[in-house]
């Protein structure tokens, strides 16, 4: 063999090497696909790190990493509220892990056993159809009682509490803003105006949307991605209080991409992540006290806040859920 022809083979194999060896990660995402997929991207392209994930609703999600935690099929959590990290974390799925420059995300947006770290603040919201408001003489929502309006029988779609972290979310308000028993009866109410519950937290934003029905709840990532695309719909809050999400990342104890993780993590974490997160819409408001947002939507202070601790969500989730089977849907 020649001694260029040598070099040709050589340089081919290095490059076939480098691909071979390349580092890469296995994730899943509770976060929407078309966010996820972009926020993986840049961090691919900031650190090389190649990444593939499948997306999941939240009860879905825990149900997988729950079945595999003794074989891990995947290293890194992103997105998802963070009290279904806190029920995963009794069930010794996530490891403990600090990232790197988190100091600025406050203390109340970490585990305080670093197992999942908050990257975002979703409250709860009312997205509503605005021609249908117009054609029914209404205005859009502005407490949870609001919802009991004959005129939206049989027209509001939201989240089953059976797979969606948008569902129990909004069990969870009631319960702190009604108290228990009053917020089950509540729903048990709200039920006769609803069209469908949806498998995931966003499944009836696009609904609402186009008409098929009036109105919903959602987390405000969800219902802005649906104003910021043009569909006639206005955002509102209720005024007797609404709770709020944090949406997290976590490493998987016993993946076999540890250090890849751990490197996401970090990234997901820092001002880098934040900062990109806001620029490109990606509606989440960032739990890091040195980068804003300036849609007004997502003004935290104008809004009428309940905060939850995340350990009693985590507690509480299937409780409540299988009280809202019970109780509200059968």
């Amino acid at each position: 063999m020649s001694k260029k022809k040598l070099l040709t083979v050589l340089a081919s194999l290095a490059v076939f090497c480098a691909g071979a060896n390349a580092a890469e990660l296995n994730a899943y995402s509770v976060m929407p696909e078309k966010y996820a997929s972009r926020i993986f991207a840049e961090f691919t392209k900031d650190t090389g790190i190649k990444v593939n994930f499948l997306r999941f609703s939240t009860g879905e999600a825990l149900a997988r990493l729950t079945a595999e935690k003794g074989n891990p099929q995947v290293d890194v959590m992103l997105g998802g509220p963070a009290d279904m990290y806190a029920v995963a974390v009794k069930e010794g799925i996530f490891e403990a892990y600090r990232p790197a420059d988190s100091d600025a995300i406050p203390a109340e947006m970490r585990d305080p056993g670093n197992h999942w770290t908050g990257i975002g603040v979703i409250p709860l919201c009312f997205l509503t159809n605005t021609k249908f408001l117009k054609k029914n003489n209404m205005q859009a929502p502005s407490k949870w009682a609001d919802l009991l309006d004959p005129r939206y029988k049989k027209n509001l779609q939201m989240a089953d509490a059976r797979t969606s972290g948008t569902a129990t979310e909004r069990i969870f308000s009631l319960v702190k803003i009604m108290g228990e028993d009053e917020a089950f009866k509540f729903q048990k109410k709200l039920n006769a105006n609803i069209q469908m519950y949806t498998k995931s937290g966003a499944g009836g934003a696009m609904p609402v949307a186009t008409g098929q029905c009036a109105a919903g709840i959602f987390y405000i990532v969800d219902a802005l991605d649906i104003q910021q695309q043009g569909y006639p719909v206005v955002i509102s809050y209720p005024e007797d209080g609404v709770s709020y999400g944090i949406e997290a990342t976590g490493v998987i104890k016993g993946g076999k991409n540890n250090t890849e993780a751990k490197k996401f993590v970090d990234w997901a974490a820092s001002k880098k992540f934040a900062e990109f997160i806001v620029a490109n819409k990606i509606n989440y408001v960032p739990t890091r006290n040195d980068v804003k947002t300036s849609n007004p939507i997502l003004d935290l202070s104008k809004i009428k806040m309940v905060p939850i601790d995340v350990t009693w969500k985590g507690e509480m989730r299937k409780t409540y859920t299988q009280r809202w089977i019970n109780e509200v849907i059968k």
